[in-house]
């Protein structure tokens, strides 16, 4: 009750006190807020920007080794270029020869892309991402219909000449009809539509997005296009156990039998590369982590500019209220209250200028950026108002001290 009651008593004078000289207060104010914005308006933009990016590698999936000729990072110091492009492809028969035989793996498959254009009558749709897939293929990667159905595994292995369209196809083909039943045509083959993706909107840094790609099954890919040595290069894919932290059992397991199918001897090195999704993912946040330093840094120097402007303001403050500190002494008030007044009229200074930084960094959420939004989080609304409590706390400290153990004789004598 003595808590609630001194903190409402404080909360008084610091409004108060705050009101009294509006001018002196609001430019007080503004190195907090100046310093809050750019420290939360950065890290929104680094938040945003991350998940945006982080979003469109979404195809490469989550928890994720792919079997590559190529590595996602750098290879081995002085590792000859061109040993790369010696390298096989991973073919339709190592799939099968690994994928009954993993046990580290919630799921394997196999699949292939290449550009190509669709038609349906008139209409036509150039530049789309044909992928032939697995059945498996929707374990391992994440395939969301928006209308429709994946197929089945009897389709798969039949090689039916189904597909399964992103948003952006399909309405360019159908623009004012449903286009799920209907038939396109493929290189000169006609498919039955069975499935809609869901859509994603406008695509970032022009990576791939499911609006403009298409999946049939991997048998019919096949029949149009020639995959392995000399031709498409496919890829095998196996999602990792959760358990399996770093996906180290799975990275050895398929290394152990990728070698066996191709009768590597054991002097003899990899030639090929596993690759593991969550590199990518690490690489940008690294990036980002740089940029939020930077934030760090330049809100840095307003919050301390704001910092000495409270430090200021509150050092007037307790010597323009000298005589009321003596007159309150010598009626009682104990030295912790006289300290919890200026510290809690420190930190509502603060506040208030955190406060106001945040609103700014809201407002400027609104603002259209392209295919990027500005989402202010939570996290860094309350990340924002605790460093503003901190500051009025580290600048409100010592005038608060120095009040707290004023003599109340010599305070009341002071004019």
């Amino acid at each position: 009750m003595l808590f609630f009651q001194l903190t409402w008593e404080s909360f008084r004078f610091a409004i108060s006190a705050l009101k009294s000289n509006l001018t002196r207060t609001i430019l007080s104010l503004l190195g907090v807020t100046v310093g809050i914005f750019a420290i939360i308006a950065v890290f929104t933009l680094v938040d945003s920007l991350e998940g945006k990016i982080k979003s469109s590698f979404a195809f490469l999936g989550t928890n994720v080794i792919r079997v590559d000729r190529f590595p996602f990072a750098n290879g081995p110091q002085n590792y000859p270029w061109w040993k790369y492009f010696r390298r096989p492809p991973a073919t339709l028969a190592e799939y099968k020869f690994i994928a009954p035989r993993l046990k580290n793996a919630e799921a394997v498959t196999i699949s292939a892309s290449s550009n190509a254009t669709i038609q349906a009558g008139s209409n036509a749709f150039e530049g789309m991402s044909l992928t032939g897939v697995e059945y498996t293929y929707q374990d391992v990667f994440e395939v969301a219909l928006e209308e429709g159905r994946y197929f089945s595994e009897s389709e798969i292995n039949a090689s039916r000449n189904l597909a399964i369209l992103g948003k952006k196809i399909a309405t360019s083909l159908y623009p004012n009809q449903p286009a799920l039943g209907k038939e396109v045509k493929i290189k000169g083959m006609k498919f039955t539509v069975i499935g809609i993706f869901e859509e994603e909107g406008e695509g970032f840094l022009d990576l791939p997005s499911k609006d403009q790609a298409c999946l049939i099954p991997y048998g019919a890919f096949n029949k149009m296009y020639y995959t392995g040595r000399n031709g498409l290069e496919p890829t095998i894919a196996a999602k990792g156990l959760e358990t399996d932290i770093g996906l180290v059992a799975l990275e050895n397991e398929i290394t152990g039998l990728l070698r066996a199918k191709r009768g590597l001897k054991p002097s003899q090195e990899d030639n090929f590369s596993l690759n593991k999704t969550e590199f990518i993912q690490n690489a940008i946040g690294s990036i980002f982590d740089v940029i939020s330093v930077a934030g760090w840094v330049i809100g840095g120097f307003s919050i301390l500019v704001g910092g000495f402007g409270i430090a200021n303001i509150m050092f007037v403050s307790v010597r323009e209220r000298t005589n009321i500190i003596g007159i309150q002494k010598s009626l009682g008030a104990k030295n912790y209250f006289i300290l919890f007044q200026f510290l809690f009229e420190a930190v509502c200074l603060s506040l208030i200028g955190g406060i106001a930084g945040i609103l700014l960094v809201y407002i400027l959420s609104f603002i259209p950026l392209g295919s990027l939004d500005l989402i202010l989080s939570v996290n860094n609304v309350i990340l924002g108002l605790g460093v503003s409590s901190i500051i009025g706390v580290v600048a409100g400290i010592v005038p608060a001290t120095l009040a707290a153990r004023m003599d109340p004789v010599e305070a009341i004598r002071t004019a």
